[in-house]
């Protein structure tokens, strides 16, 4: 489907926009693949592996998603946005507070305004564990954001084709904002500094971050929230995996993080359908036309349902996670993944 389409990615420069714009340039034939963000260096950096001479599709645009106006002009003949552009340290936040609200909220509102104006066909925005019971400022942007992107299928009127998604994942193993790199450097040390030795996390390769979301594009009717099956890890563990000579230091949890996280809280259980690889969030104003399609061959998730990253029946050890360690590689970029997109619901 992103054959001769017109593709804009929001944050293109990060650590999964590179991944994405890699895989779409191998697999598919754009008209155009738009990089926007607001670093000219990433850009410069990106445009020395993707060139437009190499990638004629390929164009880099500087610019905010805090500033409408420049959204509406890039967005002028997009087909599809991925919105993956967004402030996302936690105890950043913390002590910034109007900086994550500015670019989190607000973009996001300017992201839907510029989508509607130019007639996108579809939005699909990347959300967070954190998003989910948020007990810290970033997370409750996330969940804002996402508000805001459901919602927008309600309110854009019957003028408009446009539909908005969101995938809500875990952290991304070998991005730039991990603890993997943080963990090899400190390991030097021969001492790791262990937040607390019962904490557990989601964890998601950024290959199958980049083709869950892509299958999401495909998917989408709009209003959905996806959520996929992934495992989580002790960090302890993770730390043993990464460096087994280390010994490790608690050091205690920073400001608004949580011990362990959820993806989906009981609130939401109660409109999720579970498929094989991934549940799908439904909300309430969603139409019943709509509810049947997504409903296609899933089955509704049992009372009292959450999905937490300890109570998840999926659990990496030890020897799993150096296993995928070892399949990340200098950039971070994942070269082969273990897990199948076969098999979202079609």
């Amino acid at each position: 489907m992103l054959n001769d389409k017109t593709i804009l990615i929001t944050g293109g420069t990060g650590s999964l926009g590179k991944k994405m714009t890699h895989i779409i340039l191998e697999n598919y034939t754009p008209e155009k693949l738009i990089i926007f963000s607001r670093d000219e260096l990433k850009q410069f950096e990106m445009s020395q592996r993707w060139s437009m001479k190499k990638y004629p599709c390929i164009r880099y645009l500087l610019g905010d998603v805090r500033d409408k106006e420049r959204l509406i002009r890039a967005f002028n003949g997009v087909d599809y946005v991925i919105h993956a552009a967004a402030l996302k340290q936690v105890p950043a936040a913390e002590y910034n507070p109007a900086e994550f609200i500015k670019t989190n909220i607000m973009g996001a509102m300017n992201i839907v305004d510029a989508a509607l104006y130019n007639n996108v066909k579809k939005v699909i925005a990347l959300s967070t564990d954190k998003a989910c019971n948020p007990i810290n400022l970033y997370g409750a942007t996330k969940l804002c954001s996402d508000k805001l992107f459901t919602a927008a299928n309600v309110y854009r009127g019957l003028d408009k084709e446009t539909s908005f998604a969101v995938v809500r994942y875990g952290n991304v193993l070998g991005s730039r904002g991990s603890v993997v790199p943080f963990f090899k450097e400190r390991s030097k040390t021969g001492v790791l500094p262990i937040t607390d030795p019962d904490m557990t996390r989601f964890w998601i390769t950024l290959d199958q971050a980049a083709h869950f979301v892509l299958k999401v594009l495909e998917l989408a009717k709009g209003g959905e929230i996806f959520v996929p099956k992934i495992p989580s890890m002790k960090i302890t563990d993770l730390a043993k995996a990464i460096a087994p000579e280390c010994s490790h230091k608690t050091v205690g949890i920073r400001p608004g993080e949580k011990i362990h996280e959820t993806l989906i809280g009981e609130d939401e259980g109660r409109n999720t359908i579970e498929y094989k690889d991934c549940y799908v969030v439904r909300q309430g104003h969603l139409d019943a036309e709509t509810r049947l399609d997504i409903d296609n061959g899933g089955r509704s998730c049992p009372k009292g349902f959450r999905y937490r990253s300890d109570n998840n029946p999926e659990r990496l050890v030890i020897e799993e996670l150096k296993q995928t360690l070892e399949q990340i590689s200098d950039d971070y970029s994942i070269e082969k993944t273990r897990w199948s997109m076969d098999d979202i619901p079609q």
